[in-house]
């Protein structure tokens, strides 16, 4: 019985043929993304701008009333809330920004959340209130900065690292493929205007990694086959590369894909925005891994005989003497 094969073992696929264009694209795409996060912005959760997030439990009901609770809460004049199931269908989270002020006077955030479970008691008799967090102005700083600080220092370290597995050419060409993946994902969430918390942080920390699995494989290939074709032109040598490379990427991403489509349909709200990133994810980081990551050395100069170490004169000397005398 043979084997399914979803790609043919004599695939021949022109991707490089179709480089300049899609190099154009992408840095289109690149350019629209930073021009939606400069213009409409992010919305940022409670993690970054500070707020307060309120668990509640209805204990006699089966699912929470969502509708009635946001109605209870907005009427208080606070804002609108951001309320999303948390654990079981009954179990629900509402976050709230600080209230202007909050910052000085400690005692306007506490009045709030008073407010707040006093109303939903009064209005929900079952319901329960399991925690009050509060996260101060000057956290939520201090959370973005860590968080856009733990972003560059992985691409960063990723890109040393391939420049010192590979060669600096390599390096430059993932550092290009991560920024590409990054920006698709933040102008994503700049277009949809999904909330923007550490759990999108983390989407994108795990994209950075799948990105770059999939990068040092096509780059294992092509760094192969240069040693093995050292006549072959570049462009040829990349896309049979790529050719060889892609039952394994389509195989990985189709697996990763069918536990994503999943957890988006499937999966509870709180966890949607970070399964989306992740699923736009394996997406741009494939396309890149192929479009971005290895046209790139073409540019770059890389040729079938970059690496191969220069002999000198005197070791060209001795090397026709050897011979000379076998």
């Amino acid at each position: 019985m043979k084997l399914l094969k979803l790609i043919p073992d004599n695939t021949d696929i022109k991707f490089l043929r179709w480089r300049v264009p899609f190099y154009v694209v992408s840095v289109v795409l690149i350019l629209a993304s930073w021009g939606l996060v400069l213009t409409k912005g992010l919305n940022l959760g409670v993690d970054f701008i500070g707020g307060q997030m309120i668990r509640v439990t209805y204990a006699q009901s089966a699912t929470a009333p969502v509708v009635q609770l946001r109605e209870s809460v907005a009427k208080l004049g606070f804002g609108e809330p951001i309320i999303q199931q948390f654990g079981k269908p009954n179990e629900v989270s509402i976050r709230m920004k600080l209230p202007e002020g909050s910052e000085q006077d400690t005692a306007l955030a506490d009045n709030m959340a008073k407010k707040i479970t006093s109303t939903i008691k009064a209005e929900h008799p079952d319901a329960r209130i399991d925690g009050v967090d509060s996260v101060s102005g000057k956290v939520s700083e201090e959370l973005g900065r860590s968080g856009g600080l733990a972003l560059l220092a992985a691409m960063v370290a990723i890109s040393i690292y391939i420049w010192i597995r590979f060669e600096w050419q390599f390096g430059v060409g993932a550092l290009f493929a991560l920024v590409h993946d990054v920006s698709l994902t933040m102008g994503m969430f700049a277009l949809t205007q999904m909330e923007f918390d550490l759990n999108i942080v983390a989407a994108i920390l795990t994209l950075i990694g799948y990105s770059l699995n999939d990068t040092i494989v096509v780059y294992d290939r092509i760094r192969e086959n240069l040693k093995k074709y050292r006549r072959m032109p570049m462009a040829e040598l990349l896309d049979l590369s790529v050719n060889e490379t892609l039952s394994r990427t389509i195989v990985t991403s189709l697996s990763v894909l069918i536990t994503l489509l999943a957890l988006l349909l499937l999966g509870p709200p709180v966890i949607f925005g970070f399964t989306a990133a992740i699923t736009l994810g394996i997406f741009v980081g494939t396309y890149s891994s192929v479009y971005m990551a290895a046209p790139i050395l073409i540019w770059l100069k890389v040729t079938s005989s970059s690496f191969v170490p220069v002999e000198s004169q005197v070791e060209r000397q001795e090397r026709l003497a050897r011979e000379a005398t076998a």
